[in-house]
């Protein structure tokens, strides 16, 4: 399944049916549950350091897993209502960091290097 593919199948579960505006309540849910489902997944890890000293069990990994997988639909769902295909969103971003890497500034600060 490639990255457009994917965000027509996640535009099929989303209540508001992938459309409104930036102002309107179905993009601003897209957009705090983006970072919700993202907080999910920095608890899990922040869990696995506290109680099992950055050891992770199986079981944590799939819960894990299931939340990424909460993250990618998010993002897929956000950049529709943007217009922008999930695919292109993917190629730019690695596109992005190849430049990076190729200049040797992938470990550099700041948006634009």
């Amino acid at each position: 399944m490639d990255f457009n593919q994917y965000q027509k199948e996640a535009l099929k579960t989303d209540s508001f049916g992938g459309k409104g505006e930036i102002t309107s309540m179905a993009f601003i849910s897209k957009l705090l549950g983006l970072v919700g489902e993202s907080g999910e997944v920095a608890e899990k890890f922040k869990k696995i350091y506290r109680n099992n000293d950055g050891k992770m069990s199986p079981e944590e990994k799939e819960l894990i897993t299931k939340e990424l997988g909460d993250v990618l639909w998010y993002l897929s769902v956000i950049s529709n209502y943007l217009d922008v295909p999930f695919q292109e969103i993917a190629e730019k971003n690695i596109a992005k960091l190849k430049d990076r890497l190729e200049r040797d500034v992938i470990k550099s600060a700041g948006d634009t290097r």
